[in-house]
């Protein structure tokens, strides 16, 4: 049973949105919102669609929230966008918020904040003030973990969050120098949840922490299934385990394990795409040979298949950030995913073809999909 459905766009100049029919064949282009102004993420809260927000920097201001509750229709900045507290003693102060994530279905109003430099906000009135979460922003170990400094091309990030959908307590991170943190007490104590995951850049290529996590998502199905996409490779850790399993090596040779992003299943936990990328040794980051494809698996990372049909068959110099590759909840459902040159691509049957329905955008930094009300 499909959906009319609602695509958020955030973009290096501005915000967009699509909405299509309910046979998700056509699509109308809204937009922009904001134009000018980097939106790293912009997304819809699913306990309350009214409540929309987007992470932005708005030139000379700097970074901020901006939130609607109105579905959209207006627009006004947070009072208290996330920010250290004064006197932070080793000097850091938000660049840009990288990752916004609505709280727990228990925890009505409650929004989470990632930012660059890595630290990590908690909002409870639906983003219009933020506190600083001290137990990782002032951990021991805080500048170990998560050196304000280096990290990805756009600076050192926290890159995700993922929260356990049965228990508000249980909460992980994914980052870009200490690979995966885990809380289970909803951020007042960390610890590296790192096993087996490669940093092949490190003089120990199997460290306790020092990876390089780009995302990380939970089976909608099985929150103790895991899926990560990784700088060094594709992986999957089934808890309570502690040790993660690098399922990349079933790849392709030649396309290798190297991506952004990483999308379950929303309905099968064995069931996930990737959309690898140029990894080799001066990091392209395009797609493998010019040749774009999603790549699934259906059995958990044993094997993998190809999914081109739609895309460019050569000259296709694309790839896709971490926020920009997302699933709908229909059945079939539907993937979607924004390119660093400005394009949107849907496929309306789990992968099996793709097609182009928007074009021309300023570079895509993440695309969102929820239910159009």
């Amino acid at each position: 049973m499909t959906e009319a459905i609602r695509l958020l766009v955030g973009t290096r100049k501005g915000a967009w949105t699509l909405e299509s029919d309910e046979a998700r064949r056509a699509w109308t282009v809204k937009g922009p919102q904001f134009l000018g102004q980097i939106i790293n993420h912009f997304v819809a809260d699913p306990r309350n669609p009214a409540v929309m927000l987007m992470a932005a920097s708005t030139g000379h201001l700097g970074p901020t929230i901006l939130r609607s509750t109105d579905g959209g229709a207006s627009w006004t900045e947070a009072k208290a966008p996330p920010a250290f507290p004064k006197g932070e003693p080793h000097g850091r102060s938000v660049n840009h918020t990288f990752w916004l994530e609505p709280g727990h279905a228990s925890e009505p109003g409650v929004w989470w904040a990632a930012t660059s430099p890595p630290a990590l906000f908690r909002s409870e009135d639906d983003g219009d003030t933020w506190e600083s979460v001290r137990g990782l922003n002032e951990h021991p170990k805080i500048l170990d973990w998560l050196p304000p400094d280096g990290g990805t091309p756009d600076g050192a990030i926290v890159a995700g969050i993922a929260i356990d959908p049965r228990d508000a307590r249980h909460m992980y991170l994914a980052t870009c120098s200490a690979g995966v943190l885990e809380t289970t007490d909803q951020g007042a104590s960390w610890r590296p949840l790192n096993q087996n995951v490669e940093a092949n850049f490190l003089p120990d290529p199997f460290p306790e922490y020092g990876q390089d996590s780009h995302q990380i998502a939970l089976a909608p199905t099985n929150p103790d299934r895991i899926w990560q996409q990784n700088h060094c490779g594709i992986y999957r850790l089934d808890r309570p385990g502690e040790r993660w399993e690098r399922i990349g090596k079933a790849m392709p040779p030649e396309i290798g394990d190297i991506g952004f992003s990483i999308i379950p299943h929303v309905r099968c936990d064995q069931t996930a795409w990737v959309f690898p990328m140029d990894g080799t040794d001066v990091w392209p980051r395009v797609s493998p040979g010019g040749r774009p494809a999603a790549y699934r698996t259906r059995d958990g990372g044993a094997t993998w298949e190809r999914q081109d049909v739609g895309f460019p068959r050569e000259q296709g110099w694309f790839t896709v950030k971490r926020q920009a590759f997302c699933g709908d909840r229909a059945d079939p459902m539907g993937l979607y995913l924004g390119t660093t040159g400005g394009e949107i691509w849907m496929s309306g049957d789990e992968g099996e073809s793709w097609r182009q329905i928007c074009a021309h955008l300023p570079e895509i930094y993440s695309v969102v999909a929820a239910p159009l009300a």
